[in-house]
C-alpha cells in the first residue's frame, strides 16, 4: 500500500512540475491523479481474483481481440468504411463476447479435466481431507455409489500427504503411502470423477482452515473423519460428511434378549470374562466366557453400553 501511495504522489508531482507553466496547469495533475488511482484500483481488483479466473479473463481478452480484428476485416471486405468509433464498438463487443464465451467453456474451476460421467452432478463437489484419504474407507464407500458427484483433492492436501509419506517415522511414512495408494485407486476408476485443484490460500497457514475456505469458495462439502475439522466447519456453515459418524450409524442395532453367535477371542479384565467382536468391530463382553476362548458360541445380549470410544455389548453364554 505504501508503494501504491508513493506511485500516485510521484506521478501527480511530476505532472504538476512539467505543466506548471500551462494555462490550466491544475487540470493535468487532476487527470493524472484519476488515471494513477484507476491503475492502482485495477491492480487491487485483479489481485482479488483467483489466478484461474485471471487466466480466463486474459485468454478471453486475447480471443476478443482476434475476433475483433477478424470481424473488422470482414466488414471492410464488403466495402463498408470502418470508422474509429465503429472499430472501438467492434473490439469492445468482441472482447466482451470472448470473455463471456471462454468463461462458459472453461468449466474446470482450476481442476484437472476429467471426462464427464452420465448421471453425475457437476455442481456436487466433495472435498477430501488428508485424514479421510489416509483412512482409506472412503474408497470402498465411493465404489458402492452411495457418494456421487466430483471428488476434489486440493494441491495443499497432496503436499501434506507427500510430506507424511517422506517422514522419517516409519508409521507416518506407511500412512502417507497408504493415502497416496488410495488416491491412485480412485484415479484409476473410470466411473469416479477425481479432480485436483491448485487453489490455495497462502495467507492461511492451517490446512483445516484452508479446506473450510475452499469449501465455502466452491460451495462444496468436506469429507473427513477429523472431529475438530467437523466442529470448525459447522461454525462456518460448511457441510461436512463424517466417515466415523456414517460408520456408527450403519452399525446394527442390538437389543437385550437377542441372540448372536461369535468367537471368543481372548480373556476379559474381570475373572471368568471372555471377549469377542462383531463383524463391525464392536466388542462383546461374555460373562463366564473365559473357558470358551477360541470357540464359536451362541450368547444372549444382556445390556448395551454406549461410550465415547464406541459401543460395548454385554452378553452371557446361552448354555449357562
Amino acid at each position: 500500500m505504501i508503494v501504491r501511495i508513493v506511485f500516485v504522489i510521484i506521478t501527480v508531482a511530476v505532472s504538476y512540475v512539467l505543466n506548471m507553466r500551462q494555462p490550466l496547469f491544475w487540470l493535468y495533475p487532476l487527470v493524472v491523479l484519476v488515471a494513477s488511482g484507476g491503475i492502482v484500483g485495477f491492480e487491487i481488483w485483479v489481485k482479488s481474483f483467483q489466478k484461474e479466473n485471471v487466466t480466463k479473463l486474459f485468454k478471453g481478452f486475447i480471443i476478443g481481440l482476434v475476433l475483433g480484428a477478424a470481424f473488422s476485416a470482414i466488414v471492410r471486405s464488403f466495402g463498408v468504411e470502418v470508422t474509429p468509433f465503429l472499430r472501438v464498438i467492434i473490439y469492445l463487443g468482441m472482447i466482451y463476447l470472448g470473455v463471456a464465451l471462454f468463461s462458459q467453456l472453461e468449466i474446470g474451476m482450476g481442476f484437472s479435466q476429467a471426462p464427464a460421467r452420465k448421471g453425475a452432478a457437476p455442481e456436487s463437489l466433495k472435498i477430501l481431507d488428508t485424514s479421510v484419504i489416509i483412512d482409506g474407507r472412503i474408497a470402498d464407500i465411493i465404489e458402492t455409489k452411495f457418494i456421487e458427484g466430483i471428488l476434489v483433492v486440493p494441491k495443499f492436501v497432496l503436499d501434506e500427504l507427500q510430506q507424511i509419506a517422506d517422514s522419517s517415522d516409519s508409521v507416518k511414512r506407511s500412512r502417507g503411502r497408504r493415502g497416496l495408494d488410495v488416491l491412485n485407486r480412485l484415479r484409476k476408476k473410470k466411473d469416479i470423477l477425481l479432480r485436483i485443484t491448485d487453489r490455495d490460500f497462502p495467507e492461511i497457514p492451517d490446512v483445516d482452515s484452508k479446506l473450510v475456505k475452499l469449501a465455502k469458495t466452491l460451495d462444496a462439502k468436506v469429507i473427513t473423519n477429523d472431529f475438530n475439522l467437523l466442529k470448525v466447519a459447522e461454525i462456518q456453515d460448511v457441510e461436512v460428511l463424517n466417515i466415523n459418524l456414517l460408520t456408527n450409524a450403519l452399525k446394527p442395532v442390538v437389543l437385550p434378549g437377542e441372540k448372536m453367535k461369535l468367537v471368543v477371542i481372548k480373556e476379559g479384565k474381570d475373572p471368568g470374562q471372555g471377549i469377542g467382536y462383531l463383524d463391525d468391530g464392536t466388542m462383546v463382553v461374555v460373562d463366564s466366557g473365559k473357558r470358551w476362548v477360541g470357540e464359536k458360541i451362541e450368547v444372549t445380549v444382556t445390556s448395551v453400553l454406549q461410550t465415547p470410544a464406541g459401543r460395548m455389548i454385554f452378553a452371557k453364554y446361552e448354555g449357562e
